[in-house]
């Protein structure tokens, strides 16, 4: 495949609350670019503020892609984003020379950035249907000490609780005899055009502290309404997530709000904290405090100039 010198996909990744929609805002008016959204739930337009989806003011700043296009009746995953995002640029940039990705779906950046090894097989219908009675009958927990045993490296990464990625993950390393991080990690694709992936970064503390803001923020904004409307699609995957499931409970009577507000925050950030383990893996990422709009700008012009 062709690389073309003068094209570039610049990845700005983070954990949860970090302030990355914010930084790609102020990086795309400062290089007139805009930005796609590398986010598993901001495709669907009708999660909102559980999504932390840019603001309407904030999207009026710079133009988003990958925002709202598609329902939550649709089913939509990381092989599908990669796919339409990898058409979407081959036209982009025949009129600009960079865009900015924004995210914190460590998967989804992955998809478009390197691809999935090939080596990663498709499902197979009858471990699937073995697993789905496991988890009726034995619960999440069977399928979260089976992937321990298979791949330790990916029940490290993975959202523990998300019981259709933890079937995923254990069918390929049933039907591969490999690990799945060994699978996922495979040879990378080469893309026709140059990637620079920025870091934001912030002391825990201060992050865990936004992350509890967030979440009281959330829920002033019509959080609680916003999962109401949606209740009746629960079991998607999209919405088996941090913010939605907890107050899913809270609607069947598991939870009081209070307890499922406190819920949300302890597993907000344990996912930030999971989404870190994920990123910090990855060597081409430059991480640089939050708060340090110059030095990336600077950094960005250098990496530019000098491919």
């Amino acid at each position: 495949m062709h690389l073309n010198q003068h094209k570039f996909l610049i990845s700005i990744i983070g954990p949860t609350a970090i302030g990355k929609t914010n930084m790609a805002i102020q990086l795309a008016r400062h290089f007139d670019t805009e930005i796609i959204s590398a986010d598993s739930r901001q495709f669907f337009k009708e999660l909102n503020i559980g999504t932390a989806k840019p603001t309407i003011e904030e999207q009026n700043q710079a133009k988003h892609y990958f925002i709202d296009n598609k329902s939550i009746t649709e089913d939509y995953n990381a092989n599908d984003f990669e796919k339409e995002a990898l058409e979407f640029l081959s036209e982009y940039f025949k009129k600009k020379n960079l865009i900015l990705l924004c995210g914190g779906s460590g998967l989804y950046i992955d998809a478009l950035l390197h691809g999935f090894d090939e080596g990663i097989p498709d499902a197979d219908p009858a471990i699937r249907k073995e697993l789905e009675e496991r988890l009726n009958t034995e619960g999440i927990e069977s399928l979260q000490n089976q992937l321990k045993q298979l791949d330790p490296i990916f029940y490290k990464e993975i959202d523990l609780s998300n019981s259709k990625r933890l079937m995923r993950a254990i069918e390929v390393c049933l039907l591969s005899d490999k690990p799945y991080s060994e699978i996922r990690r495979g040879k990378k694709v080469l893309r026709p055009f140059h990637t620079l992936k920025v870091g934001l970064q912030m002391p825990r503390e201060q992050l865990y502290t936004r992350i509890n803001q967030r979440v009281d923020q959330m829920l002033s904004s019509g959080l609680l309404e916003e999962v109401k409307s949606v209740i009746s699609y629960k079991n998607h995957n999209a919405l088996k997530t941090v913010g939605y499931r907890e107050l899913f409970d809270h609607f069947d009577g598991i939870l009081s709000l209070e307890q499922a507000k406190e819920k949300i925050k302890v597993n907000s950030r344990r996912y930030a904290k999971r989404q870190i383990t994920w990123f910090k893996r990855d060597p081409e990422i430059e991480w640089f405090p939050t708060n340090e709009k110059a030095q990336i700008i600077e950094y960005i012009r250098k990496r530019i100039s000098s491919e």
